[in-house]
């Protein structure tokens, strides 16, 4: 059934059917199939409403966030949107409770301050200044627009405000800092040996019965992994690179000559005047003419009246500074003030959607033509490029349709003049090369392609490269032969002899030791180091980690006595140790400096545990319902 409809798709009633879906999606949306529009809501907390766009939006923040720090090796899973909403809807029900609480103090960010820590951000700077066009550049990759981003950091910064001060009420007393430091500086002398684990491996003879039994026992562990062999077809834009012909490229160099002439750069510094919320049309207009009166006057310069009159807070901190413009940086009603103004001349106001300007060109950076000579490489690369694309589109295009139905990749390969190649065995987890990528590795391990025999989708890994491919063998997990997985099983048994040789000779001398013999005469006689550290503490690096960790766990040894342990290391080796003595730290003794650092270390504990408390308190007081 599922292949006659796959079939069928290809008819015309489907593509009619596929038509009226499509036409709704593109003029209405989504919503125009499931809901009779209007804004949707999926929670409230305390009257606030969360809509589905400000999820999504959040959702969409997550996803690229997981591909710039995972890249192409994510798991196609991770960026499910449902997978995704949970965590996300509590993050912003998590927010919003912090920023009513923040509101309801009255907390707040000037808008001075905040251009500033923008403007101190390494992200947005270019050689230690910060550059506006840098900063748009990246907060629109981001998802945000300038004013968007600026609305966004003022919160995130007032929530910081908000629990910086819940975690700064926070205190350790006096009687807190004394056990602390009790428990830090407290010393212990122990004096240890090791026991190497190399030092008890032998050649003992293991029977070929001990080996069959452990490999019927273990199975689990001697298992090869699923695998699948591919056949698949790749295209890459590369692949569809051809020679440009040299009059096609003197062809385009005349007929674009005037683009190839470097267009003059103007640079420009601005102060903005924004209306205010509850700011009235007379206000504003007093703003801007004050603005303007002292720019015409000769005593303030521009930059220092940017700083103190603009209301575009990342600029205002670097003297207004915009940056160079070829006439298509800024609004058009910016661009043609700009192109009339001559060197260090201040405009008279320009309105836009962000409010008035007042723009003085600081900067003039003149044009160049380019000869023939000079762009030939770059027309070559970009008519090869362009070509390309093209070629690769229509074949990924073509490919799409052939391969929906084909019972192969043979045929749509040969129409297309394409190769089929074969993979080597392609794992679940596999390591590396092509078949690393999660997408094609979901493709060739799902039920379509791996038990349907189906061919795949066309998929795009990354920009302008694309895989098609097909199951050519399944491998299922099977146990592998005894004789391939024999020495591994040897070394195995080995290894346990080893143990247990190792263990019991730890435990003979730990009976030896509470009988009254001391570690020195043990190690030397079996040619093991001893060593002894007075004074111990538990961040020690003298001892080793187990037995300092170990040390500190046991009780203090009563006077004239020693306590013994050993404790089997990472390793394989064992440490055997003497608790001698335990010394109290006196806290009297602590200077200054010490009990400062230790009150440091318990309000800044105590603070975390404040903060959780904090919000865990808000949200139990909270009415917070999701759709």
């Amino acid at each position: 059934m599922l292949q006659t409809l796959r079939k069928n798709l290809q008819g015309t009633i489907a593509k009619i059917i596929v038509a009226i879906i499509v036409v709704p999606f593109a003029l209405f949306g989504i919503e125009s199939l499931v809901s009779g529009g209007g804004i949707q809501y999926v929670a409230e907390v305390n009257g606030e409403k969360i809509s589905a766009v400000e999820l999504q939006q959040q959702v969409n923040q997550q996803k690229r966030r997981l591909l710039m720090t995972m890249g192409d090796s994510i798991d196609p899973s991770m960026l499910d949107d449902q997978m995704l909403a949970a965590p996300a809807l509590e993050m912003i029900i998590q927010k919003s409770l912090l920023t009513q609480a923040a509101a309801s103090y009255g907390l707040s960010i000037a808008d001075e301050r905040l251009g500033e820590f923008i403007a101190s951000m390494e992200a947005f700077q270019i050689d230690g200044r910060f550059d506006p066009n840098l900063f748009r550049q990246i907060v629109s990759d981001q998802g945000y627009s300038p004013a968007g981003f600026q609305e966004a950091l003022r919160e995130d910064l007032i929530m910081s405000q908000l629990r910086a001060g819940v975690a700064g009420s926070s205190f350790a007393t006096e009687l807190e800092v004394e056990q602390l430091a009790a428990i830090k500086q407290e010393q212990r002398d122990i004096r240890y040996t090791i026991l190497p684990l190399e030092q008890f491996r032998t050649d003992a003879a293991i029977s070929e019965e001990d080996i069959l039994a452990w490999y019927e026992t273990n199975q689990a562990l001697y298992m090869t992994d699923e695998s699948v062999q591919l056949d698949y077809i790749e295209l890459t834009v590369d692949d569809f690179r051809k020679p440009v012909d040299e009059s096609e490229m003197l062809a385009v160099y005349e007929s674009e000559k005037d683009s190839f002439q470097l267009a003059e750069e103007r640079r420009v510094s601005h102060i903005l005047i924004e209306q205010g919320a509850d700011e009235s049309d007379e206000a504003v207009q007093q703003r801007l003419e004050a603005a303007q009166q002292r720019t015409a006057e000769a005593d303030e310069s521009f930059a220092v009246l940017a700083e103190t009159l603009s209301d575009d807070v990342g600029s205002a901190s670097i003297g207004g500074d915009l940056g160079f413009t070829a006439g298509d940086a800024f609004p058009e009603e910016m661009e043609a003030v700009i192109a009339s103004l001559s060197l260090d001349q201040v405009s008279a106001p320009v309105q836009t959607d962000a409010g008035w300007h007042l723009i003085k060109l600081t900067e003039v950076r003149a044009g160049q033509s380019r000869s023939f000579a000079d762009v030939r490489a770059e027309l070559e690369a970009r008519l090869q490029d362009e070509q390309a694309s093209r070629d690769l589109v229509k074949s990924v295009e073509s490919l799409r349709d052939l391969v929906f139905n084909a019972e192969d990749l043979s045929g749509p390969a040969a129409e297309l003049e394409l190769s089929v190649e074969n993979s080597a065995q392609v794992l679940r987890n596999q390591p590396a090369g092509l078949f690393a990528n999660p997408r094609l590795i979901a493709a060739a391990f799902s039920s379509d392609v791996l038990n349907e025999g189906y061919n795949s989708e066309v998929i795009e890994i990354e920009s302008e490269h694309f895989v098609v491919l097909r199951i050519r063998e399944h491998a299922l997990p099977a146990a592998k032969p005894l004789q391939d997985v024999q020495a591994s099983i040897l070394a195995t048994l080995r290894d346990q002899v080893a143990g247990e040789a190792i263990r019991a000779q730890a435990r003979l001398f730990l009976q030896q030791l509470r009988e009254g013999a001391s570690i020195e005469e043990l190690a030397l006689a079996a040619d093991y180091r001893w060593q002894v550290e007075l004074g111990a503490t538990r961040d020690s690096r003298a001892v080793p980690a187990e037995s300092l960790r170990r040390a500190f766990e046991l009780p203090a040894p009563v006077e004239g006595e020693s306590e013994f342990e050993f404790v089997e290391n990472g390793t394989g080796d064992i440490e055997l140790f003497e608790l001698v003595r335990v010394t109290p730290v006196d806290t009297a003794v602590l200077d200054e400096l010490q009990r400062q650092q230790i009150n440091a270390e318990m309000v800044g504990e105590n603070g975390r545990r404040t903060d959780e408390y904090y919000q865990q308190q808000l949200r139990s007081v909270a009415e917070i319902s999701r759709s």
